[in-house]
């Protein structure tokens, strides 16, 4: 993965508008972030495969980025804290966010195949 490109996000976001796609949406802080700190609180969100049509998509910020997709059926899809991107995907959106450890953080993955 490379670090995110805004201008070849949007391309693919772009490209990908309109179509019938399959998403995968992640956020975790550590599945053991309150076992080694009491003081924080562990939170997490998965989705995997599920369908979504948007109408509009566009990449924001100065990195880490955020990325905002208007459902066509209502409704939106956004996703904060992206740093990198899989540069070699045309035909999907493959993108991910990295603590300063690397660790991942969020993710969020757009295809026309289910993942």
């Amino acid at each position: 993965m490379q670090l995110i490109d805004e201008a070849g996000v949007q391309q693919i976001l772009d490209r990908l508008k309109g179509q019938d796609l399959y998403i995968h949406l992640e956020m975790t802080n550590g599945a053991y972030a309150s076992h080694m700190d009491k003081s924080r609180h562990t939170a997490s969100t998965f989705i995997k495969n599920a369908q979504v049509r948007y109408s509009e998509g566009s990449i924001a910020g100065k990195g880490p980025y955020r990325v905002g997709l208007k459902l066509e059926q209502g409704g939106w899809v956004y996703s904060e804290g992206l740093t990198h991107w899989e540069d070699s995907e045309t035909e999907r959106l493959v993108m991910a966010g990295h603590d300063k450890e690397g660790r991942l953080v969020v993710a969020l993955q757009l295809s026309r195949e289910p993942f």
